[in-house]
């Protein structure tokens, strides 16, 4: 048998020490968040409350919001002026048009029998609907002598083109017109010989040759070709 060591009452015997529980989560999780509660309210009293700024800063806040707010208009202001000031893009190139399309080609500008024939005739059916060949103010809208009923149309570069023998008009004068509106109706009326819609191109008042004068704008009358629709077939 072993021998005790010590003669100290066996009182302790059968006891165990009993170890320190640790921390809880929740205390911990309390304790961090008082923590940082502390920090923010720190850190809020470093800041300036309004009401405890003096008017002379608020002032002076204002008037630097005021100035920094013209500035910003003052430069959107600038950049618009520049925008503006750029160069524009030039012009959209004038539109000729055909007066009509699928014609037969008949009479040239000059002497026929014995006479000057001061325009060219197409022909095509009776009512066939014919067009401007270019922009400009109606002048004329209805019977005009051997003309019979005709449609004068005034350019801006002061060219006027007459339309002849129309079975009908579609114009009034004093109207604006673009090129490719409708104008009237091809006929026979006036000094006509047969269904025809004559063109004539008038230049400081005198009839011109109208062939070369729409060559010169991208139209060639004899070919029945558009510059308009020889670009898109290009493309």
């Amino acid at each position: 048998m072993r021998q005790r060591l010590s003669s100290e009452p066996d009182r302790y015997r059968g006891r165990r020490r009993v170890p320190t529980p640790p921390r809880s989560r929740y205390a911990a999780v309390v304790t961090t968040a008082f923590v940082g509660a502390g920090i923010v309210a720190l850190g809020a009293s470093a800041l300036p409350d309004a009401k405890d700024v003096s008017p002379t800063v608020l002032d002076e806040l204002k008037q630097a919001s005021v100035t920094s707010q013209d500035a910003a208009a003052r430069a959107d202001n600038a950049d618009r002026a520049s925008r503006d000031s750029r160069p524009k893009d030039s012009a959209e190139p004038e539109v000729w048009l055909l007066p009509l399309q699928g014609y037969d080609f008949n009479s040239p500008y000059g002497l026929r029998w014995g006479k000057m024939h001061t325009g060219v005739d197409l022909v095509v059916p009776e009512g066939t609907p014919y067009v401007a060949v270019h922009d400009g103010v109606v002048t004329k809208a209805g019977w005009f002598g051997g003309y019979g009923n005709a449609v004068i149309v005034q350019h801006a570069d002061g060219s006027e083109a007459i339309y002849g023998h129309s079975s009908a008009v579609s114009v009034k004068e004093g109207q604006q017109v673009k090129a490719g509106d409708q104008l009237g109706l091809v006929g026979q009326t006036g000094h006509a010989y047969g269904v025809h819609l004559h063109l004539e191109i008038h230049v400081k008042g005198q009839p011109i040759d109208p062939v070369p004068f729409l060559q010169d704008r991208g139209v060639d009358i004899k070919l029945q070709v558009e510059a308009i629709y020889s670009e898109v077939a290009a493309s």
